[in-house]
């Protein structure tokens, strides 16, 4: 199946992308994750995106479209994928829609104000990755990742002031998808509060209708 994750910052679109992804056995693709390696290894990309990220606003469509659909033409991709922070705008889902057919969107959501609890209390490996949450999906050891024993840390666009101006930029830039989505008839809302199991399960009843 191909999948795209919909919903704000915070929503935990990352977390129940990687369950899914190990599910159905296709490739969890974050375009969040790629530009953050791309700006930890100072890469021409990396460097034109940090500015952007580092104030909470979306890269801009021409990066992003390109670095996307370069990933998608992997040979792990081709029976499939689970797309995750892509797309964000209107011109991604249109760049996107000539490039792969999508089978559906789960677009998750969530009150505004848990969004910002939830972004503010995330920590993150640098090392692989791994997310977690000091409330609702806290690591074994205290700012140690229980996959690879690194110290974990808090993305720079995890504080409050810049989590708010994302979730603005969200519904600013990012909502007319979902209306993009339910036109076509793939769009699947799924409401995101609860602990990751139960949100995991309303995310495949939603996935089977």
């Amino acid at each position: 199946m191909r999948i795209i994750m919909l919903g704000p910052p915070g929503a935990g679109k990352g977390t129940q992308a990687v369950k899914l992804a190990e599910r159905l056995g296709v490739p969890h693709i974050s375009t969040g994750d790629i530009l953050r390696h791309e700006v930890a290894k100072k890469t021409k990309l990396g460097q034109a995106a940090h500015k952007y990220m580092a104030a909470g606003k979306l890269v801009p469509d021409d990066l992003v479209i390109e670095m996307t659909l370069k990933r998608l033409k992997a040979p792990d991709a081709r029976k499939g994928f689970i797309l995750d922070g892509y797309p964000r705008t209107l011109p991604q889902a249109q760049a996107l829609d000539k490039a792969a057919k999508i089978d559906a969107v789960v677009n998750l959501f969530l009150d505004p104000e848990d969004l910002v609890k939830r972004s503010t209390g995330r920590w993150v490996c640098p090392n692989c990755d791994a997310v977690y949450h000091v409330l609702t999906n806290p690591p074994a050891k205290r700012g140690v990742c229980d996959k690879c024993g690194s110290a974990l840390v808090q993305r720079e666009d995890d504080t409050e002031k810049v989590v708010r101006a994302r979730i603005r930029t969200y519904d600013d830039l990012t909502e007319p998808l979902a209306a993009h989505y339910r036109a076509k008839g793939i769009l699947r809302d799924v409401y995101a509060s609860g602990h990751i199991e139960e949100v995991h399960q309303r995310i495949l009843e939603a996935l089977r209708k």
